[in-house]
C-alpha cells in the first residue's frame, strides 16, 4: 500500500470501542490526513442490531459478508468480540486478502496461530495492539522496541475492572461486594463481571503478551488462574500493615531451564514497587529484558477512546504497509513459534502470605509451624493480634521462598487441625526480579 490515497474501512461492531474509533476517524480526519498523507473513510458499519440508537449519523447494516466483500472495503476493523461471528468474519476478510485490525483478545488467545497462518497464506496481516493493555502500546514494544532483548519476566496489571475494585477495597476499606457494585454502577464492570473478576480476561491477555515476549506459543490453558471474587478486605488491611498492596497480577517468568511460569492471581506487591501505585482503570506492565533491564508501560487500559486510539494506530500502520512487512518477516507470532515449555504450577517458587483463623489456646502455633516445617517451608514472620482467650483470631504468617506444591500440602494439614477455623487465606508475594548485573 502507498500513501496519498483514500482507504475504505469496514467497521464490524459499533459498541463502546467501535463508537470511539468512528469518532476519531471523523473528528480527527484532517489531523490524520496531515500526519499520514492518507484519508480513512468509513464505508460500512456492521452491527448485530441495526435498530439500536447510536451516536452520530453512521449508516449501519447487519450483513458483514456483503460489507467485507465490497470493493469499497480495503481494511476491516473487527470489534464484535467473542469467538463466534468474529472468527467467521475475520476468516472471510483474510481469504479475500484484506487486512484485519482487531481488539479481540479472546479470539486471538484461542485461535491466534491458525488465523495468523491464514493471513500469511493470503498475503495479508492482522494488527492487534488493542487486544491487550487498551491504549498502552505494549504489543508494539514487544514486537519492535524490545526486539533486541531476551525477555526474562513480564509482570502486569492488565485488567482495569479488577484494579478499580481493588483500589476501592484498599483505599476505602470496602468489601469486594461494595466495590463491585460501584464499579458496575459507574460502568467499569459488566452486569456479569465473571470474565474480569475470575482472572480469565487477564489470562487471555497474558497468553498474547507471553507468546510475543518469549517467542513461544502460549495458550490460555497454560496459565494458572485465580480471581479476586473471594478476596477479603481483612487480608488487604493486613497486607497494608506489612507494607504491601494487593493487586491482580499477570505474571510470566522464565525459569533457569527456559520453562515458563505463567500465572494470574491476587498478589502482595511491596508498596515501593511501581505497580503498587497503579490505581483505578489504569494498566501497567513491567518488562525485564537482558539488555534494557526494567521498563514500564503505563496508561489507560480500557474505555472507548484509549482502546480506539490503539485501533487507529494499527489502522495507520496497516495502511502504510508497515504491519504487512513485519507480519511477514518477524518470527515472533504464534504460527511461527513452538509451543511453550511450561513449568507446572506446583513447582512454582514463591513467598507466601497466610492468614489462619486459629483458636487462641496454648500449642496452636506449634502445630502450625510443625506442619509448615515438615513441608520444608521456612517462616519469615508471624503476627497475631491480641484478643480474649478461646476465640478464633487471625494469625498472619509470611514465608521465605517455598514450592507451591509444598505450601498446598501443608495447608491441607493445617486446615484439618481442630484448632484452625476455615477459611484460611493463602496469597503469593512477589519480589520484582533484580536488575541485571552490570546494566
Amino acid at each position: 500500500m502507498t500513501s496519498d490515497r483514500t482507504f475504505g474501512i469496514t467497521l464490524l461492531g459499533c459498541g463502546i470501542v467501535g463508537s470511539g474509533v468512528a469518532r476519531i476517524l471523523t473528528e480527527q480526519r484532517e489531523m490524520l490526513q496531515r500526519r499520514t498523507g492518507m484519508t480513512f473513510d468509513i464505508r460500512h458499519v456492521v452491527v448485530r442490531n441495526a435498530a439500536k440508537t447510536r451516536a452520530g449519523d453512521l449508516t449501519v447494516s447487519t450483513d458483514f459478508k456483503a460489507a467485507i466483500e465490497s470493493k469499497e472495503t480495503d481494511i476491516v476493523i473487527e470489534l464484535i468480540g467473542g469467538t463466534g461471528a468474529a472468527k467467521t468474519a475475520i476468516e472471510t476478510a483474510l481469504r479475500l486478502g484484506k487486512p484485519i485490525v482487531t481488539a479481540n483478545k479472546s479470539l486471538l488467545a484461542a485461535h491466534g496461530a491458525e488465523l495468523f497462518a491464514l493471513a500469511k497464506k493470503h498475503n495479508t496481516c492482522i494488527a492487534f495492539e488493542a487486544s491487550a493493555g487498551g491504549g498502552v502500546p505494549i504489543i508494539n514494544a514487544l514486537t519492535r522496541g524490545l526486539i533486541a532483548n531476551r525477555i526474562d519476566a513480564l509482570v502486569g496489571i492488565v485488567n482495569g475492572t479488577c484494579n478499580v475494585i481493588l483500589t476501592r477495597m484498599t483505599r476505602n476499606g470496602w468489601t469486594y461486594e461494595q466495590a463491585l457494585a460501584e464499579a458496575q454502577e459507574k460502568g467499569f464492570a459488566e452486569a456479569d463481571p465473571t470474565m474480569d473478576v475470575s482472572g480469565r480476561d487477564a489470562a487471555q491477555k497474558l497468553a498474547l503478551l507471553a507468546s510475543l515476549a518469549f517467542n513461544a506459543r502460549v495458550t490460555e490453558g497454560d496459565i494458572y488462574v485465580e480471581g479476586i471474587e473471594t478476596l477479603q478486605k481483612v487480608d488487604i488491611e493486613f497486607a497494608k500493615e506489612m507494607g504491601y498492596i494487593i493487586k491482580l497480577l499477570a505474571i510470566a517468568e522464565r525459569a533457569a531451564d527456559d520453562r515458563l511460569c505463567l500465572r494470574v492471581h491476587p498478589t502482595l506487591v511491596h508498596h515501593e514497587d511501581v505497580l503498587a501505585e497503579v490505581s483505578g482503570s489504569f494498566n501497567a506492565i513491567s518488562v525485564y529484558g537482558n539488555s534494557l533491564g526494567h521498563s514500564l508501560f503505563y496508561g489507560r487500559g480500557a474505555g472507548a477512546m484509549p482502546t480506539a486510539s490503539a485501533v487507529v494506530a494499527d489502522l495507520v500502520s496497516v495502511a502504510m504497509g508497515t504491519t504487512q512487512i513485519e507480519f511477514k518477516q518477524l518470527r515472533v507470532f504464534p504460527d511461527t513459534t513452538a509451543a511453550a515449555k511450561i513449568l507446572p504450577f506446583h513447582e512454582l517458587q514463591s513467598r507466601y502470605y497466610l492468614r489462619l483463623m486459629a483458636r487462641d489456646v496454648p500449642g496452636v502455633l506449634a502445630q502450625v509451624t510443625t506442619a509448615l516445617g515438615e513441608a520444608g517451608i521456612s517462616l519469615s514472620a508471624i503476627h497475631q493480634r491480641e484478643t480474649d482467650a478461646g476465640q478464633f483470631v487471625p494469625v498472619i504468617i509470611t514465608t521465605h521462598l517455598a514450592k507451591e506444591g509444598a505450601m498446598q500440602a501443608a495447608l491441607q494439614v493445617i486446615d484439618a487441625l481442630p484448632v484452625i477455623g476455615r477459611p484460611s487465606a493463602c496469597l503469593r508475594i512477589i519480589d520484582p526480579p533484580l536488575e541485571f548485573a552490570g546494566n
